[in-house]
């Protein structure tokens, strides 16, 4: 049976539940670390691209991630793990010493490699991903599990979640009732113990259990024969763009479909859904409320480059977005617009700025706008206001006003953003919102562009866009008037 989301009411309630929630985030830790470039030819010394090093980002992954997600969800993290005394381990404890909502209790030692993924990335698109990499096992007793609502046991099979672990994690929720939930490696299941739940991927329930996942009828079948053979008490399948599959001891199986979103980077999509699951189990909420609660967090996270996470105020966005109309969910306001603008950055992409009135769409602008995305990854668009038409055309316009004219330019697309401006130019908008990119017509000169002294200044560029002859707003106008 197929079930229900939360609506943005349920939504903000669950989100002020978890906020302050204390998790225990318990697995292995490692350094994933992103070299961005660009491919521009082919080595002639072996057929293998060239990356042009544009910058580098690293973070905690593993565990790591999920106490990150834990924290940016508004809940408090420990973070147990083992980590070297060596060069990455020191670049680790200082990544997490930043991060608001992490406590730390990793333990560092002698003679351990701290475990480092380094992702190569060009266009959107991993390379090659270079692993460094040991087991390494708690050397005594955690203190991660005391005085936590909620207990993850994220597992890489590096060593960390060990059987001593397993039984302590057991232990402490025994005596807390702090729900215990396992992200699991290898086939084995059974030996995670009677846990709240297990949170296996489609691939992996197939690897456990010997049996297809690819529809549901099939992945019922996965998740009866599984429960049959493991204490745990529920288990959730993730199975990507289909969404989740949840049984529970002795019920039947809930099907909780996915949410369409543009997918970008699948890394750590799982770290967030086993945060997700959590803190919604921790603050007391049903399995049903903690699943829908992954799917939405799940599928923002894949929105965006490498091991990312998710805010509350994005849950919120991404809810509103999804009951709202495609081309209003692109209009907003600059202090908004530059939190959009700074996540894709983060991920990499090019954004693009223009301006203009755009009172009357008609194929100049389309074409225009279609060729100004093809210079970005993402292409934000600013109208003049109602007023600021007017001082510039005169009396009578704009024809059409403000909130028609951003939905029309909103529904291209071409656009991936509209906003507005009341000043003689775009300059403060152009300052706030730093494009790689800046675009105006062929008419101008690229000394004669506002701001695009600036756009370089910081690296940016300024490219300017042909019309096609024959196509203005003043001359449909006038055609209209005519008629």
């Amino acid at each position: 049976m197929a079930e229900r989301t939360l609506d943005l009411g349920e939504l903000q309630a669950l989100l002020e539940r978890v906020r302050g929630i204390r998790v225990a985030c318990v697995g292995d830790l490692m350094l994933d670390r992103y070299v961005y470039g660009e491919v521009e030819r082919i080595s002639p010394e072996a057929p293998i691209p060239i990356l042009k090093t544009r910058r580098r980002v690293a973070m905690p992954g593993g565990v790591g991630n999920v106490a990150r997600n834990v924290a940016a969800l508004g809940g408090l993290a420990r973070l147990g793990a083992v980590a070297g005394r060596d060069a990455a381990g020191d670049e680790l404890a200082a990544l997490i010493a930043v991060e608001p909502g992490i406590e730390d209790s990793v333990e560092r030692r002698d003679g351990v490699t701290t475990i480092v993924k380094t992702r190569f990335v060009a266009a959107g698109q991993q390379l090659l991903r270079q692993d460094e990499e040991e087991q390494a096992f708690m050397a005594t007793e955690t203190d991660a599990f005391t005085d936590v609502s909620a207990i993850l046991l994220s597992d890489y099979a590096k060593g960390v979640v060990s059987d001593l672990v397993i039984a302590q994690a057991l232990t402490s929720a025994a005596v807390s009732g702090a729900p215990v939930v396992v992200d699991p490696k290898g086939r084995d299941f059974a030996r995670y113990g009677a846990v709240d739940l297990i949170k296996p991927n489609a691939g992996e329930l197939a690897a456990a259990t010997g049996l297809p996942t690819g529809t549901d009828a099939e992945v019922e079948a996965a998740l009866t024969a599984l429960l049959a053979t493991i204490p745990a008490r529920a288990v959730v399948v993730t199975r990507a763009g289909k969404g989740m599959s949840l049984m529970r001891r002795g019920g039947e199986v809930r099907h909780f479909p996915g949410r369409a979103r543009e997918v970008f980077d699948v890394s750590g999509a799982g770290d967030t859904g086993l945060a997700a699951l959590g803190l919604a189990m921790g603050a007391g909420t049903s399995l049903e409320t903690a699943v829908e609660l992954a799917i939405l967090a799940s599928g923002v996270v894949v929105g965006k480059a490498g091991t990312a996470t998710v805010s509350p105020a994005e849950l919120i966005d991404a809810e509103m977005s999804q009951h709202a109309a495609g081309a209003h969910a692109k209009v907003m306001p600059l202090e908004e617009l530059a939190h959009v603008v700074e996540g894709w950055k983060r991920q990499g992409l090019k954004v693009g700025f223009t301006n203009g009135c755009f009172d009357i769409l008609h194929r100049g602008h389309v074409a225009y706008l279609a060729q100004a995305r093809s210079w970005c990854d993402r292409l934000v668009v600013a109208l003049n206001t109602d007023a600021s038409v007017r001082r510039l055309k005169g009396e009578g316009r704009p024809i059409n006003d403000l909130d028609s004219r951003a939905v029309v330019i909103g529904g291209l697309g071409s656009v991936d953003r509209v906003t507005s401006f009341d000043d003689p130019t775009p300059l403060a908008l152009i300052e706030r919102l730093r494009p790689d990119v800046l675009i105006k017509g062929a008419d101008y000169t690229r000394e004669g562009v506002v701001g695009g002294d600036l756009v370089e200044s910081w690296g940016g560029e300024v490219r300017l866009a042909t019309f096609e002859d024959g196509y203005s707003t003043t001359r449909t106008i006038e055609k209209m008037r005519a008629d």
